[in-house]
């Protein structure tokens, strides 16, 4: 179990990365394949895995199924609507977060700011950017809000979004939204309401400011 959980620690499988197969991966750890099935059934429990038929073994909990007009939605709006949605949601989430977050929360954010800056290409970095913004999200305790959130940080997985998110991160880019990572998980942990706003707004308008202009040199 032990060698197991410090594969799914590894900056190698951020959430939703898919696992080698059990084959490979039972060689990797040295373990018997019956002992890497109960140990993933434990995991998977634990809400650490979750397994697709068919497809494989994933890190992290299942996803929500996303809303049937999600794709509908994501064809009508543009980078601008989801952005200016972004600066009015977030800022008011890290508040939230800073006043209710619990300890294990904190530590979680924590854990998910040094895998993001530990990620060594755009895609793995993209991953844990969006598990740590959805930490502060979950911090928040507030369904709908986070329902609101998950609604627009579906359309970040979607291939054009993406897409145009890793044009935008250059390495200046990257230094200083690693920067406001921590700052803004910082706040929440100090339980400064007004900060943790106040920063994760400004990481929202640089987020905005470099996405906006890979769009305008993209046309």
């Amino acid at each position: 179990m032990a060698k197991l959980t410090a594969v799914l620690e590894s900056p190698d499988y951020p959430a939703n990365s898919r696992l080698p197969a059990e084959r490979d991966l039972s060689v990797q750890l040295g373990l018997s394949r019956s002992a890497l099935r109960e140990a993933l059934e434990v995991l998977e429990a634990q809400g650490k895995v979750w397994r697709h038929v068919g497809q494989g073994t994933f890190v992290g909990t299942r996803p929500a199924p996303e809303p049937a007009a999600l794709s509908l939605i994501s064809s009508r709006t543009s980078p601008t609507e989801v952005l200016e949605t972004r600066l009015l949601l977030e800022p008011l989430l890290a508040r939230m977060a800073a006043l209710r977050a619990t300890e294990a929360e904190i530590e979680q954010m924590m854990s998910l700011l040094e895998k993001s800056e530990a990620a060594r290409d755009a895609k793995t970095w993209e991953l844990w950017d969006g598990r740590l913004h959805r930490a502060v999200a979950e911090a928040a305790h507030n369904g709908l809000l986070l329902s609101i959130f998950d609604a627009f940080n579906a359309m970040r997985r979607q291939a054009r979004w993406s897409a145009l998110r890793q044009a935008a991160l250059t390495p200046a880019r990257h230094a200083a939204y690693c920067a406001h990572h921590r700052a803004y998980v910082a706040a929440i942990a100090a339980r400064d309401p007004a900060k943790a706003e106040a920063v994760m707004r400004k990481h929202i308008e640089a987020v905005r400011d470099g996405l906006l202009g890979a769009a305008a040199a993209a046309e």
